[in-house]
């Protein structure tokens, strides 16, 4: 037991923990170095790596491009294809036109009546191409030239994008400054063609005699309030028209009359026997069909004015209608007695384009001279655009008084030796045009 406590005793087992510490260390500095060399070694791998995926990626991203490239022109080509007419579509396109191109042919009667009650200018009307425009028209035929109808030209201006389409209103616009759809007008070449061909004698060969009763007598007019003016001093009539102004609860450019105002209008002062043309619209139509059993008139037919745009299509956004938009306009027609006329001629349907706002389709005079030729006419509520040869046109918008009939002007100085009073000290005194 001394031995074991002496000093010298412990110097053996000093020496063993102090080689074994060496040891240990000497093994950590060996795998610090290790790890060290290994992490050297591999940051060059990890950039080639990050490098060769980079570039993998770049190469994915130019195939992808590729890709989306071939198949946006895939997409090009296939929807030029779709577009194109098939054989099958242009046969039943030119069998369609055909169709149309025989029954616009006039058969022998018609032909019969158009050189009766035909224009003694033989007239300007020309038809408007299908097409549009001329280049659709070539394109369309195939040709190098574009057919002898009348056609469009687009109006673009700096504010128009033409990506939008067509502006359903087309040269009837209110805001043409500003709207950024496509407007038209009509190619001044085609018109240029078509006074030189008429120029040159193209109606030459038309026989030039027509009826008497369809020579023309110049238009007369009166500024006037239909309230107060009196209806006497005008004689009588055989064919009535009127565009009154409804009040059909709508804001309105021009002033309204009340339904009370207009049943009491003495419109049966101006006819014995004869026809009544009554545009209505709205609420107005009911109104109207009462003011014409008021005014002692049976209501006989009716005319449809379907409203298209300036390239002959249908008007969907029309500008009036409380529940759908408004894309026609009803005139009704009334008789009373038994005056002649010619019937069927004409259809109750007419298809023009709209103009400016409560202007009606020119159309509707034609109608009713074929009607009643040569006859005394009136229109009510008129303006300048509505003043007719064969017609007398009043309204409060006309300008002063044009009277070119001698019996007439002699009941004008009868009824009114000092002029007529339309308002206080506004006075109208008649002139011949």
């Amino acid at each position: 037991m001394e031995g074991l406590d002496a000093p010298g005793s412990e110097l053996p087992f000093t020496g063993k923990s102090q080689s074994l510490r060496d040891k240990m260390k000497r093994r950590r500095e060996a795998i610090q170095n290790l790890e060290a060399s290994v992490a050297s070694n591999s940051k060059p791998q990890e950039e080639a790596s990050k490098i060769e995926v980079k570039k993998q990626k770049v190469e994915k991203s130019e195939k992808e491009t590729k890709k989306d490239r071939n198949s946006k022109e895939h997409v090009d080509e296939l929807s030029a294809l779709l577009s194109m007419q098939s054989a099958k579509e242009r046969e039943e396109r030119s069998q369609q036109e055909e169709i149309l191109t025989l029954l616009k042919t006039p058969t022998a009667k018609e032909k019969s009546l158009m050189n009766i009650f035909k224009s003694q200018d033989g007239g300007g009307v020309k038809e408007f191409c299908s097409y549009s425009t001329k280049k659709e028209c070539m394109k369309v035929h195939r040709a190098k030239e574009p057919c002898s109808k009348l056609h469009f030209v687009k109006i673009l201006q700096p504010h128009t994008d033409p990506g939008l389409g067509d502006c359903s209103f087309l040269n009837t616009c209110f805001h043409m400054d500003t709207c950024k759809y496509i407007h038209y007008k009509v190619d001044k070449s085609d018109i240029q063609k078509s006074a030189e061909a008429k120029k040159g004698g193209v109606y030459a060969s038309r026989s030039g005699g027509v009826l008497e009763s369809t020579k023309l007598v110049p238009a007369q007019w009166i500024q006037c309030d239909l309230r107060n003016f009196k209806f006497e001093v005008l004689g009588k009539f055989s064919v009535i028209m009127a565009d009154p102004p409804w009040d059909i609860h709508m804001e309105l450019p021009y002033g309204t009359m009340s339904d009370d105002e207009m049943r009491q209008l003495p419109v049966p002062g101006l006819q014995d026997e004869g026809l009544i043309f009554l545009w209505v619209t709205g609420r107005a139509m009911e109104l109207g069909r009462e003011c014409l059993k008021l005014w002692g008139y049976e209501r006989v037919d009716e005319i449809i004015w379907v409203k298209t745009n300036q390239l002959q299509r249908i008007i969907r956004t029309g500008r009036t209608g409380h529940w759908l938009n408004h894309g026609k306009e009803h005139c009704l027609v009334g008789a009373k007695g038994n005056l002649p006329v010619n019937r069927g001629l004409d259809c109750d349907v007419i298809v023009a384009e709209v103009r400016a706002t409560s202007h009606k389709p020119d159309e509707i005079y034609g109608i009713i001279e074929r009607l009643s030729p040569g006859t005394r006419k009136i229109e009510l509520f008129g303006r300048p655009h509505n003043a007719q040869p064969n017609w007398v046109t009043l309204g409060n918008q006309l300008d002063g008084v044009v009277i070119n009939d001698q019996e007439t002007l002699d009941r004008w100085m009868k009824v009114y030796p000092k002029g007529y009073y339309i308002t206080e000290q506004f006075v109208l005194h008649p002139r011949q045009s």
